[in-house]
């Protein structure tokens, strides 16, 4: 009998410890796609929740996957501060944006080409929070802005004002010659009589 409330008291914290134990890791948090014009910068945002106060051991860890799924390659690194990578095609092209204090540890990738084309990765360490999420942000770097609805309602909203002041100038217009002719016909009746 006294077995059994020991193996009890095992099998109780056996289902608890995973679940305290999936509650203490770091939680990141990306955009899933991101739309950017060739030649411009870009704010990759990423920011974390840790069930543990922001430690000197915090780390963070950038990579990008080219679209042809080739290795990933390091685009940034931050312990105690920022790292720009020291080769490949984020040199000196990556800028630090973040602000560890609100949790924000997001990036700036600037002069984007269209070989940035790919998806890049946010991953945050809290010591003791080892293990979490990792954020993964799809680029997508377009020769020009797409023609969105916003524009198109601009367009229409626009083309509808000039219509709508061409149709009352030219119902002004024809109101105006038709009471010139409706005066010119009285004065030469009135002039018959």
């Amino acid at each position: 009998m006294r077995g059994r409330p020991w193996v009890g008291a095992v099998l109780v914290l056996g289902v608890q410890l995973p679940a305290l134990w999936l509650t203490a890791a770091v939680e990141v948090y990306t955009s899933k796609e991101v739309v950017a014009v060739n030649g411009t910068n870009q704010r990759l945002k990423c920011t974390f929740s840790s069930s543990s106060p922001v430690s000197q051991q915090l780390s963070v860890t950038w990579n990008f996957q080219p679209e042809d799924l080739s290795s990933h390659e390091p685009v940034f690194y931050y312990l105690k501060e920022p790292y720009q990578p020291p080769a490949g095609r984020f040199k000196e092209r990556v800028t630090w944006d973040g602000d560890i204090g609100r949790k924000d540890v997001s990036i700036i990738i600037w002069n984007l080409q269209p070989t940035d084309n790919g998806t890049f990765t946010c991953q945050v360490t809290n010591w003791p929070d080892v293990y979490g999420t990792i954020g993964e942000v799809r680029l997508r770097v377009v020769q020009k802005v797409n023609f969105s609805e916003i524009h198109f309602l601009a367009v229409a909203i626009g083309s509808a004002s000039v219509l709508m002041i061409i149709v009352v100038t030219v119902v002004i217009i024809c109101r105006q010659r038709r009471k010139k002719v409706q005066e010119k016909r009285i004065e030469g009746a009135d002039t018959e009589l």
